[in-house]
């Protein structure tokens, strides 16, 4: 990545703190359960929203597949003033109404929608966005099915769009806790991809990889790799 990107992206960074994201988050209050308040308010404590806000900067549009409760497209557009156009989709319709809720307050300022999927066929509605999320949602696809997803989402997408793939590190010893977490909040284990086979598979798919790095947050290996089709 260049050097005007990096500064680029280091702008908001500097603007935008975790802690600024976990206060937003906080008061959100979308009427859910238990589990689903306890993701929606303290999941930036182990996830770096911080540093997925930064690849929408300046984006008039993002799509978001698998944006469970809708707190991360809810930064979005809280924080991203230049994003207008959101679109979020989910395979859990409870998980749809909670993102309709906690977003009920952009209501006639911005164009966001929450729709539920099968969770096999993406919606042609991709192709209308220059930014796409895929946050830990490939680890919760069948094994079998991963490569066509990731394929199915190529196709679909627009040219040059980006898509945000990020994702924990089968191969980093850490990933045990994943693991944990999941069977403690989704009653499954995650079908993680190593950093190196998730840039294969998205490779083979036809994206080209425009930035990838490691992150460990707290005992959780992340991995991010920014695609451009």
């Amino acid at each position: 990545m260049d050097s005007f990107l990096c500064i680029h992206h280091l702008s908001l960074l500097s603007m935008i703190s975790n802690s600024q994201i976990i206060k937003y988050l906080s008061e959100k209050n979308a009427h859910a359960g238990f589990i689903d308040t306890l993701k929606i308010k303290y999941r930036p404590i182990i996830c770096p929203f911080d540093r997925l806000l930064k690849y929408a900067e300046n984006a008039k549009s993002v799509y978001d597949i698998g944006c469970g409760s809708g707190q991360f497209l809810s930064l979005v557009a809280e924080f991203i003033p230049s994003v207008t156009q959101l679109e979020g989709i989910e395979i859990d319709e409870r998980l749809v109404k909670n993102a309709q809720a906690i977003n009920e307050t952009f209501k006639g300022k911005k164009s966001l929608f929450f729709k539920t999927f099968d969770g096999n066929s993406i919606p042609e509605s991709i192709a209308d966005y220059e930014i796409v999320y895929l946050i830990d949602v490939m680890h919760h696809v069948p094994k079998n099915k991963q490569e066509k997803f990731v394929h199915e989402i190529y196709q679909k997408m627009s040219k040059d769009s980006i898509l945000v793939f990020k994702d924990i590190n089968l191969a980093h010893p850490f990933v045990i806790f994943n693991k944990l977490h999941d069977l403690v909040f989704s009653g499954e284990t995650g079908r993680e991809l190593s950093f190196t086979r998730a840039s294969e598979l998205l490779q083979q798919a036809g994206f080209h990889v425009i930035e990838s790095f490691k992150q460990t947050v707290y005992m959780y290996p992340h991995y991010f790799i920014i695609c451009k089709k």
